[in-house]
């Protein structure tokens, strides 16, 4: 008969387990970002070869009809620069808001593309087409700021931090200012990665009265 102790890990042991566990969510981040970024170029390239036809299933602006753009217009682009402008931010900033799980990362991308789309819908002049994966940018940024102040982990305030600084030139776009770019996207992208982070924070377990 074999005498079995029970007790916490030991601490190197469970840095180590974290290490893994962040070390495999960072691959997995970035492999999937490849993928969505690569969907979005082939998305283009067939775009481009049907001379901008699919780009009418974009957002239209209080046209019911154009409400199912909600979900397609992320993967459309108004041609190749206005991709290239949006690929790099949106590798960066979509492997660090995937970096601590692809199932709470899916779950904020939704969050961000439904708040950034009906924001667009509800608020752009009626009529106006919107397309582009800008609003997954900006959501994915405050996703990641935000996500340091609500789960409280340090690595992920550090990221939050860094991020903020390295990024908050951006919080410019939210607003009104060029012609031509919907800052109703990126506004409510933002607010949506913000609630994102909220949602789907790390819920802390209450110590049960004995």
């Amino acid at each position: 008969m074999n005498d079995s102790e029970t007790g916490p890990l030991p601490a190197g042991r469970s840095m180590k387990d974290r290490t893994t566990r962040l070390l495999g969510g960072a691959l997995g981040s970035a492999i999937l970002m490849v993928i969505l970024v690569s969907a979005m170029w082939a998305v283009e390239v067939v775009d481009y070869i049907e001379d901008g036809r699919l780009d009418r299933y974009g957002i239209v602006a209080h046209e019911t009809d154009g409400l199912p753009g909600i979900l397609f217009a992320p993967f459309l682009h108004a041609g190749f620069p206005h991709l290239m402008a949006n690929s790099v931010p949106l590798l960066i900033l979509g492997f660090l808001a995937a970096i601590r799980g692809i199932g709470r990362f899916l779950g904020a991308s939704l969050v961000i593309i439904l708040i950034s789309g009906l924001g667009v819908w509800f608020t752009s002049p009626p009529n106006t087409l919107t397309i582009g994966a800008s609003g997954l940018v900006f959501g994915y940024f405050g996703y990641v700021v935000a996500r340091g102040l609500f789960d409280r982990r340090a690595f992920d305030i550090l990221l939050g931090v860094v991020v903020a600084v390295l990024y908050y030139s951006i919080l410019w776009g939210a607003l009104p200012s060029q012609p031509g770019i919907s800052w109703q996207g990126h506004l409510f992208g933002l607010i949506g990665g913000v609630l994102g982070a909220w949602l789907l924070r790390r819920r802390r377990r209450v110590p049960s009265a004995v």
